[in-house]
């Protein structure tokens, strides 16, 4: 069954929500076979994927790319597209101009946009405009320059702010919450405190679901592993072996075998 955005809100104090990444057709295909409620294209693309050292210099085009790319092959899970940094910064008008490209063109189910409430308006217009938003707070990537790598709410009043953040973006329209690398308690008082979902990552076990980058549990980007990363497999060492193996069966002629033939 086709996950909406108000599927995800009624899960909301029932059931648990899976969140994956996936960036390209054939890994959005299993991913989406595997009763994932949500697929995020998310721009930590550009360093799974690209080798960059931060989301920052993804663009507008490389993420409608493969958003298009990952929503041809998805039949149930709800698709949310990540907006990179500077495609929603500079002006409403621009914000809806770029959200509205993911839906129309990409034929993503929502947006991701990440910050607090000084993002409020900004959801607001979207969500008016019928542009389901998912919120981001606590440790936000594009803002990487400012607050660099490390959990966000520790202090109190930085976890007060964080709760109010989270409770404007509710209000502003938003369908879900990203809580990143906030301490378990911060993410139980604010998940208590919402009425829509919050989705963590690095946030503990009390939010209402959970979403990785698929690379990271399956053990294939080796260059960052965060401590909230639980691995699934060592799909990346697999993969490397196998290559080998080709690597010297092609060498001593094992490969191709007559069968391998026409």
């Amino acid at each position: 069954m086709k996950r909406t955005v108000n599927t995800i809100k009624a899960f909301k104090g029932k059931e648990k929500i899976s969140v994956l990444t996936a960036y390209d057709y054939s890994t959005a295909l299993i991913v989406d076979d595997s009763d994932i409620d949500m697929i995020l294209v998310g721009d930590s693309l550009a360093m799974t994927m690209m080798g960059l050292d931060s989301t920052l210099p993804v663009s507008m085009e490389v993420m409608l790319h493969h958003t298009k790319c990952v929503t041809r092959a998805v039949q149930n899970a709800l698709v949310v597209a990540d907006m990179p940094f500077m495609s929603y910064h500079v002006s409403i008008e621009q914000a809806i101009t770029n959200a509205g490209r993911f839906l129309q063109e990409a034929n993503a189910d929502a947006v991701k946009i990440e910050g607090g409430a000084v993002r409020v308006e900004t959801i607001k217009k979207l969500t008016e405009n019928d542009i389901p938003v998912l919120g981001h707070i606590g440790l936000t990537p594009q803002s990487v320059k400012a607050m660099g790598f490390k959990v966000q709410g520790r202090k109190s009043e930085d976890a007060l702010k964080l709760l109010k953040d989270a409770v404007a973006i509710q209000d502003a329209g938003a369908f879900a919450l990203v809580l990143e690398c906030v301490p378990a308690g911060l993410a139980k008082d604010i998940s208590e405190k919402l009425s829509i979902p919050t989705i963590g990552i690095g946030a503990g076990v009390h939010c209402d679901g959970q979403v990785l980058v698929y690379h990271d549990m399956l053990g294939m980007y080796p260059k960052l592993t965060p401590k909230f990363i639980k691995k699934y497999d060592e799909i990346g060492e697999k993969m490397k072996n196998a290559f080998k193996d080709y690597s010297q069966e092609v060498k001593t002629g094992k490969f191709p075998e007559d069968k391998h033939s026409f």
